[in-house]
């Protein structure tokens, strides 16, 4: 109620500070009153605006749309109209109630079959008035419980997060701008500009339409993408037929164009479906044995039962699959922050297997830094730019007279320029490029020259848009107010783009384009490429085939910072990285040294002689190449399929539509987030967020670290569960007393499954991760050397525990101080166990003591705690122990760092194995 009235009045604030914009001067009681009653009636009017349901929408002209909609069709909604609208409609998302309350989650850990057994022995100790061993019952089975909410309820929480890295946005007309926004932002009447790979994101009725494709399958089921139209339908069918309205969650294939949001949220089809959507082995067998074994020995049934039902809840590594779940999690989230988005967690693990990376060159090996400094026109006038960035700061210079050119002083270069201008959807604001950044070079070539606002003097009638199958885009346009014939302007791939030309300008007057002078430009076009330019051809004419060449332009586009030492130091760690770009040979070789591809020795192939290779050749050829030129997307799933027959683990990047089925197609797919189509990012299992290479040189060295890090968890996990079974079961099957008691053993299962452990998952990665090379994808988590270490780990704590209590046992039966010194001894090694089990290879001062700050205090709460357990009385009552001398606990110090030492000395052994290994093979 306060927040709804605390909205209405700063609504009121907002548009009487708009009203005082405009109000003439001597404002009184009348202009206040007028204000007001203005205020009222826009309020009431957008309170009118309605939801439209598709068959009502697919009815109206454009003018009765903007009328139902309340919104002008040019300039889009005001921000008052937005905040007014989204009070009304709410957000364009879904609610999905929460309905489990955490009280109820928490609750459910009870239903667990150990836990309601240990709650069994309770029950049983209060019916044979064991109060104190009931009460410690409860209360131990209290503490686990909560140790399993907290674990389940972080990783849960930790999943939600992960879920809000990749939140859908549009690009949408408001107040007469273009704006990117989130998809949830939109309203009833919003102005939604599609383009190819965009995921729809409402209930659109077009109302401009160039060539658009949609991809209806999610609702139609029909494979083919439907045709769309702008033109009103006069009867309305289903779905199916409703050719000029797009709904939410389809996806454009094809062309573009211009929509208004009739339906958001649950008021969309897609809301339709949503609310029809709403209307291990484990060792209980040996814990049953050692209880009846016991029984049988002649022990309380009870305390068997308890003690067996205790060590099942230890033994039973529960915490296993959280920690995976929760370390993976705390992996992605750490990528994130270095702006890599993994969609799915088991990707993190294949990461640590690639070994193969093949990559666009273009936005991802480069800066995406567009900048025009080449121009060559087709009578031979070369000319050099300068100015970087998208500002329109910089001149254009003739050489070598070095004269600055501006508007038509030279009429081939203003030819030039004019129709990289025309042939251009970008849109440059705020000295920033929405649209294509080498269509947002062009813009600003033009800027440069004075000839930005030229495109205005035509009306465009028709786009034919760039495909990487054709590589070329043209627009048909005519001149406003004069009733001359239509005009073609195209730009492209060179060699495509002099296919349709029979013609080439010189000062204006076309001429027949002869073979030497196509060698000219050949000649030029290598020779821009060699220097690293992608290069750009124009033309304009009457109709396609019979256009007239006007000449090249060559386009900067500098390697990312970075990128030269991320290659490097994956090619050292034995991951191969191929370049894969539509651009001509000279260009893509020039880049590839320019970034230390293969150590300088490169070698390229096209996509035609892709194309013509032999399937049996294949596999072997392409593992040696490193770029491949003049290439499409159906060539990069090729190069997939050849790589994968070879055993390698391929990641690939794309951005296109067409790259889809690639991206699907490699072990690890990899979309750009700034270029990338909603298509292409949907399809891959990663996404660059600034389209930057080097941060693939993250991912996979976070993935190498998060596989070690659960290693390590493992190893400590195993050897505490196979010591703590092997304990109870030799003290059972001997005869001997139980070294532990049940609240003991719980304790243990606490520290094994509780901070301690759970902080090895979160061990920082090493910065010599990197360097180790891929892992087979055959490896196993439990590999022989992981096996053999655990049993050593086990075999020592065991051996150290049984001395101990063979020691403190005295002939005259088992005392609370034998217990203590026992259970005491079993938890310290447990804690040394630990410390070693941060790295399989590093030893402890290599990695240093306090790197990871969670296992520090991890560690020294757990010793704490055991302190607690041993000298406060409440707690002694529960575990049943009594006070340790200090002697004590420095005996029991000494003997359980044994189990740290001889891990030390073990990897020790191994580095200079593998250190002497290493120096043999380098001599021979």
């Amino acid at each position: 109620m306060v927040e709804g009235g605390f909205t209405k009045l700063f609504q009121k604030r907002s548009f009487l500070r708009l009203a005082q914009k405009y109000q003439p001067l001597g404002s009184g009681e009348q202009e206040e009153k007028t204000h007001e009653e203005c205020e009222l009636k826009i309020i009431e009017q957008e309170k009118e605006v309605t939801v439209l349901l598709p068959k009502d929408a697919c009815k109206c002209h454009k003018e009765e749309l903007a009328k139902a909609l309340n919104v002008d069709l040019q300039t889009g909604l005001s921000e008052f109209s937005v905040l007014q609208r989204r009070l009304k409609h709410g957000w364009n998302e879904f609610s999905v109630e929460n309905t489990e309350p955490i009280w109820k989650k928490y609750l459910d850990q009870f239903k667990n079959p150990l836990i309601l057994l240990l709650l069994a022995s309770a029950l049983v100790s209060v019916i044979t008035k064991e109060y104190e061993d009931a009460a410690s019952i409860a209360m131990a089975v209290l503490i686990v419980v909560t140790v399993a909410f907290i674990q389940e309820y972080r990783s849960e929480k930790s999943l939600e997060e992960l879920n809000k890295l990749v939140p859908p946005e549009c690009n949408c007309l408001r107040e007469g701008k273009l704006q990117h926004l989130l998809a949830r932002e939109l309203v009833p009447g919003d102005i939604i500009y599609l383009s190819v790979g965009d995921r729809v994101p409402a209930d659109l009725r077009l109302i401009e339409v160039t060539d658009l494709l949609v991809d209806e399958s999610s609702f139609t089921g029909e494979a083919e993408p439907c045709n769309k139209t702008d033109s009103v339908l006069l009867e309305a069918g289903d779905i199916t037929t409703l050719s000029n309205v797009v709904f939410m969650g389809t996806l454009v294939r094809y062309g573009k164009g211009k929509g208004v949001v009739i339906g958001t949220g649950e008021n969309s089809q897609f809301g339709e479906v949503f609310k029809m959507m709403q209307a291990e082995e484990n060792p209980v067998g040996i814990w049953g044995l050692i209880m009846l074994i016991g029984w049988l020995q002649g022990k309380h049934l009870l305390s068997m039962f308890t003690i067996g039902v205790s060590l099942a809840v230890a033994a039973i590594p529960e915490g296993l699959p959280i920690v995976v779940t929760v370390t993976l999690v705390l992996g992605v989230l750490r990528m994130a922050k270095k702006r890599v988005i993994v969609k799915k967690l088991p990707i993190v693990e294949t990461l640590g297997c690639c070994n193969v990376i093949c990559s666009d060159k273009t936005g991802t090996l480069t800066a995406n830094e567009m900048t025009v400094t080449r121009l060559v026109t087709s009578d031979g006038f070369q000319a050099e730019v300068s100015g970087v960035g998208y500002n329109g700061d910089g001149n254009v210079y003739l050489l070598p007279s070095k004269e600055i050119l501006k508007e038509f002083s030279n009429v081939s270069v203003g030819k030039l320029v004019e129709a990289g201008c025309v042939v251009n959807n970008a849109i440059i604001r705020k000295n920033s490029v929405m649209g294509q950044p080498t269509e947002g070079a062009l813009i600003a070539l033009a800027m440069k020259m004075e000839l930005a606002d030229i495109k205005d003097i035509y009306v465009r009638k028709k786009e034919i848009p760039f495909s990487s199958e054709q590589k070329w885009m043209a627009v048909k346009c005519m001149l406003k107010n004069q009733d001359q014939e239509d005009i073609y302007f195209m730009k492209g791939a060179f060699e495509e783009v002099l296919q349709y030309c029979t013609l080439y300008n010189s000062g204006g007057i076309s001429l027949s384009l002869t073979p030497q002078q196509k060698a000219f430009y050949q000649q030029e076009e290598k020779r821009m490429g060699s220097s690293g330019l992608r290069v750009l051809a124009l033309a304009s004419g009457p109709e396609l085939g019979k256009l007239t060449f006007l000449g090249l332009v060559g386009i900067i586009d500098p390697p990312r910072a970075g990128v030269r030492e991320a290659v490097q130091v994956l090619f050292e760690s034995g991951v191969s990285v191929k370049m894969i770009t539509g651009d001509a040979l000279e260009t893509a070789v020039a880049i590839g040294q320019n970034i230390g591809l293969c150590n300088g020795k490169l070698k390229a192939m096209s996509g035609e002689e892709l194309d013509q290779l032999p399937e049996a050749e294949l596999s072997s050829t392409v593992k040696n190449v490193s770029i491949f030129f003049r290439t499409s997307p159906k060539h990069k799933l090729k190069i997939i399929k050849a790589l994968q027959r070879t055993g390698a683990v391929v990641s690939m990047t794309g951005d296109g539509v067409n790259d889809a089925v690639a991206l699907k197609s490699a072990d690890i797919g990899i979309a750009m987030g700034k270029a990338g189509t909603d298509v292409s990012k949907e399809a891959a299992n990663m996404i660059l967020v600034d389209d930057d290479f080097s941060t693939v040189m993250s991912a996979i060295e976070e993935g190498k670290g998060i596989f070690y890090n659960i290693k390590n968890f493992v190893r400590f996990q195993l050897s505490t569960s196979i010591s703590a079974l092997s304990l109870i079961t030799l003290s059972t099957v001997l005869n001997l007393p139980n070294p532990l008691n049940a609240m003991q053993i719980l304790w243990i299962n606490i520290i094994m499954d509780g901070p301690p452990a759970q902080s090895l998952g979160v061990e920082p990665v090493d910065k010599d991760t990197i360097k180790q090379p891929p892992r087979c994808v055959t490896d196993t988590i439990l590999s022989k050397s992981l096996i053999l270490k655990i049993f050593m780990s086990a075999v020592i704590i065991i051996s150290g525990t049984l001395f101990v209590f063979w020691k403190e046992n005295p002939k005259s039966g088992i005392t609370p101080r034998t217990t203590t010194m026992t259970f005491t001894c079993f938890v310290f090694f447990d804690l040394f166990n630990a410390l070693t089990c941060r790295s399989q290879t590093k030893l402890i001062f290599e990695i240093g003591f306090f790197r990871n700050r969670m296992f520090l205090y991890s560690v020294l709460g757990s010793f704490l705690g055991q302190l607690a357990v041993i000298y406060v009385p409440p707690l002694q009552k529960i575990f049943q122990t009594e006070n340790l001398a200090v002697l004590d606990l420095l005996f029991l110090t000494g003997l359980a760092s044994s189990v740290f030492i001889v891990s030390e000395l073990v990897k020790l052994c191994e580095k200079r194995c593998c250190g002497a290994k290493h120096a043999k093979g380098c001599c021979n």
